[in-house]
């Protein structure tokens, strides 16, 4: 069926209900990650990231009860598809550089779910008494944030050691 949002809080209903669903996405791709990875320090990464997620999704449904909304899960086709396109590429991936994909895979799921609590967070900011919403919304989007830079660095230093190892 199709949906039809007429207000604001309808919208911000429904990317909230995706975001739970983009954070149970991630969490299901950080595991992934986790496995697939060659390295222990991004193992180690991931694994962070991972308590870090389940703690986004702690927030996300805290932000249901302080809204006295009804706890639910949207479809989230951008997180399906990300996680769809970071598996084929590390599967058609030589074991040798796979972590360049996952790091990568990793990288464009950050970045895009940084885009969503900052959407979430400036309307929840225009509303009176959102205070608590909107902090733990920016919990989590620091924590994107952070991750995203330590990811961008994980890249950046595996891709060295890459460029290193086919150099000798």
């Amino acid at each position: 069926m199709f949906e039809h949002f007429d207000t604001q809080e309808e919208v911000f209903g429904a990317k909230l209900s995706a975001a739970l669903t983009m954070e149970h996405d991630s969490l299901d791709m950080l595991v992934e990650l986790q496995d697939r990875t060659q390295r222990w320090e991004l193992r180690d990464l991931f694994h962070a990231h991972a308590s870090e997620t389940r703690q986004q999704i702690d927030n996300i449904e805290r932000c249901f009860q302080l809204l006295e909304e009804r706890l639910r899960a949207s479809p989230s086709p951008a997180t399906k598809g990300l996680a769809k396109e970071s598996r084929s590429m590390f599967l058609k991936t030589d074991d040798d550089v796979v972590d360049s994909a996952l790091l990568a895979g990793a990288l464009e799921t950050e970045l895009y779910e940084i885009g969503v609590y900052q959407s979430l967070i400036t309307i929840a900011e225009t509303w009176d008494d959102a205070d608590d919403v909107v902090r733990l919304l920016t919990e989590n989007l620091q924590q994107e944030v952070a991750a995203s830079e330590k990811i961008q660095q994980a890249a950046e230093d595996v891709a060295a050691q890459d460029s290193a190892a086919r150099e000798t």
